[in-house]
């Protein structure tokens, strides 16, 4: 049977035991589940010598299924946000070679005629897969929805990589039922969006690439093409900005790397800060319950990030530059004492939550399925077809007036001003690195050199401000209290001193941050 249209699919990766559990899961709350089928997929992939193929983001392959071969063409496709709506053209053949005669969809079958040209076609590599599915049904819309739990290998040459991959297919009802979906059959079971679909990923092993590896996810920059609208903007922001939390939930998870907690706050700061620089063109309604979340969430990762300094940028340099007689040993266990057992555990039992899974999902919903509408503002569509140049000039803008609001001030300011002009600086910071492509790079990098000088002043006077708390954190009884206090109070002294000489440049860093010209 021939199949010609738009696939819907949001893919997701998991841990190999959590997958095997929802095979066996049983009802899903709100859909009717059908039984587990299995299945067994053989799938080969087809491209020309230099990739031509891959390059246009079309993928060929013949795939068997017991005893009947499929040929399938797909074009456009990437995957965003865990999301692939490639287009679709399905047609039996009589066996693992193509057959393009085949083809009923003739711009599907001119598109790819025209990407190939004159060039050979040859087998590039192969999945073999074992698949369960189970159709999930909504009554009340008439949603169906097909759930793949697909465990095998991609293979290459004579290597081998093992790929676990749960795949939604949306076959009828609307797109946002997958996030639906996929909310009420995880729970809390932690997943991560698939960056890649199976044909990019065999490419990748085939080249020797080797898989993305739960790690510390620092954010790629952001870069939009010419006259691209301001909702179109907005989404790649959102995009970049989900990939960096989703990554770093499972680093924080998997590992006590402390650039975990580090950049998983950095992306839900990026997320905070581009819902201000585009409120203007947003639905405050929806985008509320999102940024309450993130600023959650945020906070905890913060508090452990904050120890972490406080551990290793503020209390651990000084060991060796103390005299002798003072021991740092006490203050330093019940530092990592109250790291590990209070703030760290805070944090990850939260990033296991059903709530932080429905967080991540609704954010991937809302970015893809234009959640920003407001059916109330006559004027936003205005706004979100404008050009991006017009809406960053704006927004850079109106956050340079907050930052100057400080800086004019800067020799009077109380230590909660300085925070505040520090926050404030950030998000102009953000802002600068969600738009910055869009300036000429000689305008945009001394700006963002000098104010950065000035942004690890602020950095600093915050670490100091925590390390002012160490009284509090660290309330040591018995034999180990005089040593911990005297450690505190040398810690305490040794850095405030630091800070009043780096306070004496903060000026003169303003002065060169205000009078470089802004692009």
């Amino acid at each position: 049977m021939s199949k010609s249209g738009r696939e819907i699919e949001l893919k997701l990766e998991l841990e190999t035991t959590a997958q095997d559990a929802l095979k066996r899961a049983g009802s899903i709350d709100g859909f009717t589940a059908s039984r587990a089928v299995n299945k067994t997929l053989q799938s080969i992939y087809f491209d020309t010598p230099d990739q031509a193929l891959r390059k246009a983001r079309i993928s060929l392959r013949v795939r068997k299924s017991g005893n009947s071969w499929v040929q399938t063409v797909k074009l456009g496709t990437g995957v965003m946000g865990g999301l692939s709506s490639p287009v679709e053209a399905e047609h039996p053949v009589k066996g693992r070679a193509l057959d393009f005669s085949v083809i009923e969809d003739p711009a599907v079958h001119d598109r790819l005629l025209e990407i190939i040209g004159d060039a050979p076609l040859s087998e590039c590599f192969e999945t073999v897969m074992k698949r369960t599915v189970r159709n999930l049904t909504r009554d009340s819309d008439g949603t169906f929805i097909e759930l793949a739990f697909d465990s095998g290998n991609i293979l290459a040459g004579s290597g081998s990589q093992p790929l676990t991959e749960l795949e939604m297919e949306l076959k009828s009802g609307p797109s946002l039922a997958l996030f639906e979906a996929a909310k009420a059959l995880l729970k809390d079971i932690p997943f991560r969006f698939s960056p890649y679909s199976k044909a990019e990923r065999g490419y990748r092993f085939a080249e020797g690439t080797a898989p993305a590896e739960r790690t510390p996810y620092f954010a790629e920059n952001v870069s939009f093409d010419s006259g691209i609208t301001t909702e179109h903007a907005f989404r790649d922001v959102l995009r970049s900005c989900l990939t960096q939390i989703s990554e770093n939930r499972l680093a924080v998870l998997s590992s006590d790397d402390p650039e975990g907690p580090h950049q998983l706050r950095v992306g839900l700061r990026r997320l905070r800060s581009a819902f201000r620089l585009f409120l203007p063109i947003l639905n405050p309604a929806t985008m509320a319950p999102l940024d309450r979340t993130a600023k959650v969430i945020a906070t905890e990762a913060g508090s452990l990030r904050d120890l972490d300094v406080l551990v290793d940028e503020i209390v651990m340099p000084l060991v060796d530059r103390a005299p002798a007689t003072l021991s740092f040993d006490a203050l330093l266990e019940n530092l990592n004492a109250f790291r590990d057992e209070s703030t760290r555990t805070t944090l990850t039992d939260h990033l296991k939550s059903e709530e932080v899974n429905g967080f991540l999902l609704d954010l991937a919903a809302y970015t893809e399925g234009r959640g920003w509408l407001d059916p109330e503002n006559f004027g936003q569509t205005q706004l979100l077809a404008q050009p991006v140049e017009t809406h960053a000039g704006e927004a850079l803008g109106k956050q340079w007036k907050k930052v100057l609001k400080y800086g004019k001030r800067l020799e009077e300011l109380t230590i909660p001003e300085r925070h505040e002009m520090r926050k404030a600086m950030k998000k102009m910071r953000y802002g600068i690195e969600f738009f910055g492509c869009l300036y000429p790079k000689d305008t945009v990098k001394p700006f963002l050199k000098r104010m950065k000088k000035l942004q690890d002043i602020f950095g600093y006077l915050n670490d100091v401000a925590m390390a002012e708390q160490l009284p509090v954190k660290c309330k040591v009884s018995g034999a180990n209290a005089l040593a911990t206090n005297q450690a505190i109070g040398f810690v305490i002294g040794w850095h405030e001193a630091q800070c009043q000489a780096m306070w004496q440049h903060a000026k003169g860093y303003w002065e060169a941050t205000r009078e470089t010209p802004k692009f």
